[in-house]
């Protein structure tokens, strides 16, 4: 078992990653929140609301994006993470060069089917989007697609259920509140 500083620095050492590759990002939201708080918050989700605290997945949680909307390769998490990190993140990246709906579509697939460690990030960053997404629209949505964004992630969440019962608790309730299922 790791010590503590080694902990530590493990988290720290992809907070600092991730801060270097999402530096020039935005959230959508009016603010323009900077996007590292995004990655940073569903780590904080796992750990303080999910009690996870296998240091791969918090890592995971932290670079979760960094494949998918930045120039880091599978390889790079590897060489600098190790292989179960790099496995992961690759479980939750989209393929970017698929279309839209396909990307979407294939999340509901794979979300069953992803290993356990890859549904705690998915739950993680689920639940990070929808109370981001309640709290304000982002620029250029509207509230169709606000409600339609939360359809899917109740199609995507069907796949991960049994994995978290306390994040899942949490979602079931943002759920509830915007109407995609009855208590």
């Amino acid at each position: 078992m790791a010590d503590d500083s080694e902990v530590i620095g493990r988290i720290l050492e992809a907070v600092h990653f991730a801060a270097i590759k999402h530096k020039d990002q935005r959230r959508k939201d009016p603010e323009k929140t900077p996007y590292i708080n995004h990655p940073i918050g569903v780590a904080y989700i796992l750990w303080k609301e999910g009690g996870v605290f296998d240091t791969d997945v918090l890592q995971a949680a932290i670079l979760h994006d960094t494949v998918e909307d930045t120039n880091t390769t599978l390889d790079e998490l590897e060489s600098t993470f190790g292989s179960e990190v790099r496995h992961i993140v690759s479980e939750v990246t989209d393929d970017k060069n698929l279309p839209k709906l396909e990307r979407k579509r294939l999340q509901i697939v794979h979300a069953k089917t992803s290993s356990h460690k890859a549904k705690l990030v998915k739950l993680g960053d689920k639940l990070f989007n929808l109370r981001d997404l309640n709290r304000v629209t982002p620029q250029g949505w509207t509230e169709d697609r606000a409600v339609e964004y939360f359809h899917w992630a109740y199609q995507v969440f069907q796949g991960l259920k049994g994995t978290n019962e306390a994040l899942e608790k949490e979602l079931y309730k943002l759920f509830v509140e915007r109407g995609v299922v009855e208590k």
